[in-house]
């Protein structure tokens, strides 16, 4: 069985189709020792090349991974100032890696998803899919209502107008500091923090309860991860807008020690 070269790429995690597509009219693809073009469809057996590098296709099963992400940790794989990275927390893998479903920053905490399946991964990062992250943030000071309603209305930023589809007081706190629950469609650098800034708010903690209809269990403490399957599975990839793989019942032991 053969697909098309983009869709093999961006399965493997290079980037979306789209970006793929460019790729190949670029030149940077060969395939069998020739230059790849547009409409090239490859199976398991042919030799892929990717700015010189040949790659490994996945014919395993994808992965997936629900990861409760603490403080001090970043998202990339590499950091020049040797800060420790979520990938060192996470399962090895043989000839595929971990793609992280958008970043938390340094200092943001909570659901971080993962996944080896570079398609669902850009459909669930897109703009367009439009899913809800919702984050629990603790403001210095009170917001006003004038403020929730400016930060609703949508506020224009240093790299566009931004706003919250909702904001929610959480629980009070003795002091200065207060709760709330805020959800945004939008996955932008620091969005949440820069929206607080803009209304001369600061956010002295932060961190992502919910991604679409997904929540962090009970029993995945801070550090730790779930790994999904079952329906949780079939869910993922409908929120992406993908066709869900054949289900495989949930086995025990699901989560890291």
């Amino acid at each position: 069985m053969t697909e098309k070269l983009q869709k093999v790429l961006a399965t493997v995690g290079f980037g979306s189709r789209r970006t793929m597509e460019g790729w190949i009219e670029s030149g940077r693809i060969m395939v069998n020792g020739q230059v790849a073009t547009i409409g090239d469809r490859v199976g398991i057996e042919d030799k892929i090349v990717v700015d010189g590098k040949a790659i490994m296709q996945v014919s395993q099963k994808h992965r997936h991974l629900l990861y409760n992400k603490p403080t001090g940790q970043i998202c990339t794989r590499d950091d020049p100032e040797g800060r420790p990275t979520v990938f060192n927390r996470l399962p090895k893998l043989n000839n595929q890696r971990w793609i992280s479903v958008g970043r938390l920053d340094f200092n943001t905490s909570g659901l971080l998803l993962l996944t080896t399946d570079g398609e669902l991964a850009n459909r669930l990062m897109h703009p367009r899919s439009n899913i809800d992250r919702e984050y629990a943030a603790r403001v210095l000071g009170d917001v006003s209502d004038e403020q929730v309603q400016a930060l609703t209305d949508g506020v224009l930023l240093e790299d566009g107008v931004a706003k919250f589809s909702d904001v929610r007081k959480g629980r009070d706190e003795s002091g200065a500091n207060q709760w709330y629950y805020v959800a945004l469609t939008e996955g932008r650098n620091r969005e949440v923090r820069r929206l607080f800034e803009s209304q001369g708010l600061t956010v002295s903690r932060l961190k992502r309860v919910r991604f679409g209809s997904f929540f962090i269990p009970a029993a995945v403490k801070s550090g730790r991860y779930i790994e999904i399957l079952g329906k949780d599975e079939q869910d993922l990839y409908v929120l992406g807008g993908l066709t869900p793989p054949p289900m495989i019942q949930p086995r025990k032991g699901r989560f890291n020690r």
